[in-house]
């Protein structure tokens, strides 16, 4: 036997096929009419009571889906527990049962806002190679997500949390500082040095969430790209050479490497028109009044 809720389902298509009205449709199938154009309402309260909950989980990073609940009732939601439940698990705002060390500069529970502009945010992230003698260096990689390019590629033997601040200053005098930056979980990213450089910079840091890569993925993709023209066509024979060749690889991948994603603009090039066309688009703007 079909189902009410089935039956309902279907009944627009029989009136179509057999040029019935809305009463004789629903008299054969036995489905009451009010059931028919009941339109629910649920759609409008959740995304307004989504919308709160949100900006609720943003001033209080550290509450729970029970606690904003008491607060959505304070308010004078008429909501139960398992709605709120629901928004805020497919919101993605659960919170970390751990409290991590990092506490002042950190994302918590922030979409990623949409990039339209070079220095919005940056990624960065560590790779690793051999010298021709066997020793063992590292390089820091840092990338403009929006243009692609290359902000920083640093190589040492070893990188500490102030070496990586250094680096970071360097690229802020030139470029300005970013609002964001995107890292894994590394302990150079998660000292105190660098969480105090951001919080003095006003920097947010964006932290992957562990096990997750795909949370830093332009940095992951550009780091196939070193690997891919620097890191494997050549052996190094010491660290400065290392050092110079990866210097000459990032102002040629600046200026003349094409990105598909860029309309197969070189970064720097890209950068330039992106930065052009917002000062057109602010000039061409009519004035208010």
């Amino acid at each position: 036997m079909v189902s009410r809720a089935r039956r309902k389902t279907v009944l627009p298509e029989i009136r179509k096929v057999w040029q019935l009205s809305e009463r004789r449709a629903c008299a054969i199938l036995t489905v009451n009419r009010r059931a028919v154009r009941y339109r629910a309402k649920r759609a409008d309260i959740d995304a307004a009571l989504c919308l709160r909950i949100k900006e609720l989980a943003t001033t209080r990073v550290r509450y729970g889906q029970r606690r904003i609940y008491v607060l959505l009732r304070r308010e004078g939601w008429h909501v139960n527990i398992k709605r709120v439940a629901r928004i805020y698990r497919a919101e993605g705002l659960s919170i970390r049962t751990k409290t991590p060390r990092r506490r002042r500069a950190v994302v918590v529970r922030e979409q990623p806002p949409l990039l339209t502009a070079p220095n919005q945010s940056w990624a960065m992230d560590f790779m690793h190679d051999i010298l021709a003698d066997g020793s063992k260096i590292r390089l820091l990689t840092i990338v403009d997500m929006f243009s692609r390019e290359s902000v920083a590629l640093e190589v040492d033997y070893g990188f500490k949390s102030p070496q990586v601040v250094e680096v970071l200053q360097r690229a802020v005098a030139q470029r300005g500082a970013p609002e964001r930056i995107h890292c894994d979980n590394g302990p150079e990213f998660v000292s105190l040095h660098l969480d105090q450089w951001a919080y003095w910079t006003r920097v947010k840091l964006a932290f992957s969430r562990p096990g997750r890569p795909s949370d830093n993925a332009f940095c992951e993709s550009f780091n196939n790209r070193v690997r891919q023209e620097l890191l494997n066509p050549h052996w190094f024979t010491s660290l400065e050479d290392a050092r110079l060749r990866a210097a000459a690889w990032r102002i040629d991948h600046n200026t003349n490497h094409p990105h598909s994603s860029l309309g197969d603009l070189a970064p720097e090039e890209f950068a330039k028109r992106t930065a052009n066309n917002m000062h057109q688009a602010a000039f061409s703007r009519p004035s208010a009044g």
